[in-house]
C-alpha cells in the first residue's frame, strides 16, 4: 500500500502547473446534486433504478457545465426518439 509520502513529489504540482486547481472543489460541487437527490429520495430500491438516476444526472451536469438548457437538451432527445428523421443531441462537443 503507498503511502502519502510516497506522492510527495505531486503535493505541489498545481504551483508548477497554473492551468491545475489545487483544490478539488469542483469534483464536490458536481456530486452535490447526486447526494442531495439521494438524500432527499432516501436512495434507490434497485440497480437499475440507480442506474437511471446516474445517467440522468450525468446529463444534467453535463449540460450545466457546457452552458447548455437540460430542457432543451432533453426536449430534443424526446423528439429523436419520436421522429428518426431528428438527429439525438450529443453530450460531446
Amino acid at each position: 500500500m503507498r503511502s502519502l509520502r510516497d506522492k510527495a513529489h505531486q503535493w505541489w504540482y498545481f504551483l508548477l502547473h497554473p492551468d491545475i486547481p489545487p483544490d478539488n472543489n469542483l469534483a464536490e460541487r458536481t456530486l452535490r446534486l447526486a447526494v442531495t437527490k439521494r438524500k432527499v429520495s432516501g436512495g434507490s430500491r434497485s440497480m437499475e433504478r440507480f442506474q437511471d438516476t446516474a445517467n440522468l444526472l450525468t446529463v444534467v451536469q453535463t449540460c450545466r457545465r457546457q452552458g447548455r438548457s437540460v430542457i432543451e437538451f432533453f426536449e430534443q432527445a424526446i423528439k429523436a426518439i419520436v421522429n428518426p428523421k431528428v438527429q439525438a443531441p450529443s453530450l460531446i462537443l
